[in-house]
């Protein structure tokens, strides 16, 4: 599906020399730095520099290390939809899942749907929280994957691509680290914001956020708010090494086991729920309408 050379080249780029990746993958220094040469020289350009004090990725490596990540991680889903579209089994609702998006959540469900459902079956399908990812597959719903459970905002629906069934609203909290000093209380106070970095997702990705946003900025404006652009991971480890604050709700409690999600005395949610097709199958219809009746 794609040239094995570039997880080669990602366990060199992670590792920062050609012994380290090859003990990692149980090979030869030589066919590690072979392989490496055969990539370079295939594509035209110089992925590291080689230095006394190790491997420096160029330019252009650093810039084939994200998207090498990319195109291993889609050829590898690539291959998964490809095995689901061979489901014959109708009744099978295909669950999206990922740290940000955790079927978990809705599994805590699964009693009831079931009551209501019976023949109904789940297959989960692990994805990587990207941008392009979350992008692709909201624009997809139904053919790879059914639905998605998670938080969401109504002004995606509006782009005919996906639609929501919301079946709780979540309290905005903050992800703290184990070793911040908020860690230690149960709740927050807004005040005891005060003087902390508070990281926000950027300006337009929820009006909810934004709502958040304008009251800090209205009202308390010694909360540091830093933005950044997508939930994902890095910016989870992010809060935890910087010892930032980060917006989060009580379900990614188990993203990070560094990191503490403490509810906040403020007024503030967004909708959770699952999001799918406009145009759903019979199956994902039944199902739907199961998880709605569940939370009734």
């Amino acid at each position: 599906m794609y040239n094995p050379q570039l997880e080669t080249f990602i366990k060199v780029a992670d590792a920062g020399s050609f012994n380290k990746a090859a003990e990692r993958s149980f090979i030869t220094p030589t066919a590690v730095i072979k392989q490496i040469n055969l990539l370079e020289d295939s594509l035209g350009v110089k992925l590291f520099e080689r230095t006394h004090r190790g491997l420096i990725l160029t330019k252009a490596g650093k810039s084939l290390y994200q998207d090498a990540k990319y195109i291993i991680q889609y050829c590898k889903d690539s291959v998964t939809r490809a095995k689901n579209a061979m489901q014959e089994d109708t009744n099978v609702i295909r669950i999206g899942s990922s740290p940000m998006t955790p079927a978990q959540l809705l599994m805590q469900l699964w009693p009831k749907i079931q009551e209501h459902c019976p023949d109904i079956k789940f297959q989960v399908v692990t994805f990587e929280n990207t941008p392009e990812n979350a992008k692709e597959i909201l624009s997809n719903l139904g053919k790879n994957i059914d639905v998605v459970c998670g938080i969401f905002d109504e002004a995606m629906f509006g782009l005919d691509t996906c639609s929501g069934l919301e079946l709780s609203r979540e309290p905005f909290c903050c992800a703290v680290a184990v070793h911040h000093h908020l860690a230690a209380k149960d709740r927050l106070e807004i005040e005891d914001l005060y003087g902390e970095n508070l990281m926000l997702i950027h300006r337009g990705w929820s009006h909810y956020v934004d709502q958040l946003r304008d009251e800090i900025w209205q009202k308390h404006s010694q909360i540091h708010i830093v933005d950044f652009d997508f939930y994902n991971v890095n910016v989870f480890n992010h809060c935890e090494s910087g010892n930032d604050l980060l917006l989060a709700i009580p379900g990614w409690a188990n993203v990070h086991p560094m990191l503490k999600v403490i509810p906040v005395k403020w007024n503030h949610s967004i909708p959770f729920g699952l999001l799918h097709s406009p145009q759903p199958s019979k199956a994902v219809k039944r199902f739907l309408d199961a998880a709605r009746m569940a939370v009734q």
